[in-house]
């Protein structure tokens, strides 16, 4: 498929990585903001619903043929899409409330971003329970820094996650993180106050990147006329 000449000389160094979103309007929101924040991509990997399905290219809005989709990736294979130097960073909603407990408790139902009205308590693929207790258990879950969402980020090509609202976030999106560098990026909500949902967070998270990215191209422009 080919893309708008417009849409590629607005494209930026930010990739969205779908883990596991399975809601068709929410993903038809994300594609869209996708689009419309210029990312270079956006990967779906296995077990996120059909990007062609009906309802997503309806709440999509034209998103499918503005940016680039990849379906139904393997986490094995998501490297191979990034570019070099890429560093993943995982949606967090309460980022800094999950690092002080998992600290002290070192449970797996510690780690992911989308938060319930259970204290603490966080969602997780249920086929991989037993995984994540066992890597909790043994002391190997990646253990990510946790940044605010207005912090600089986008010093090298990024990579954003977005779990499902049922599901939150893989173990291995965590380990591709930790991997690559990157951390876990935090967007504070007042408390009482339920997660937000996952195209919203995704919406914040890449237009803040798109913001980080224009100031700094503003400010090298600026550097660049002293001289």
């Amino acid at each position: 498929m080919t893309y708008p000449e417009s849409q590629l000389l607005h494209t930026l160094p930010i990739l969205l990585i779908c883990d596991n979103l399975r809601d068709p309007g929410n993903l038809g929101t994300i594609l869209r903001s996708a689009a419309g924040a210029g990312c270079s991509k956006v990967l779906l990997t296995k077990g996120c619903v059909d990007a062609w399905e009906p309802k997503v290219l309806r709440a999509g809005m034209g998103a499918h043929f503005q940016v680039p989709i990849i379906n139904n990736v393997d986490w094995e294979a998501v490297p191979n899409y990034l570019p070099n130097d890429t560093r993943v960073y995982v949606a967090d909603n309460c980022g800094l409330y999950t690092q002080a407990q998992a600290q002290m408790s070192n449970k797996a139902s510690d780690y992911g971003w989308v938060c319930d009205r259970r204290p603490l308590k966080f969602h997780k693929y249920e086929e991989e329970e037993e995984n994540l207790e066992s890597a909790a258990s043994k002391g190997w879950l990646p253990e990510l820094e946790v940044q605010s969402y207005d912090s600089d980020w986008t010093e090298a090509p990024a990579a954003v996650v977005i779990g499902g609202e049922t599901s939150g976030v893989s173990l291995e999106s965590l380990q591709l993180a930790e991997s690559t560098g990157g951390g876990r990026l935090l967007i504070p909500i007042v408390p009482g106050v339920d997660s937000l949902n996952s195209a919203m967070a995704a919406s914040i998270l890449l237009f803040e990147g798109r913001r980080q990215l224009r100031v700094r191209a503003e400010h090298l422009s600026r550097d660049g006329s002293y001289h």
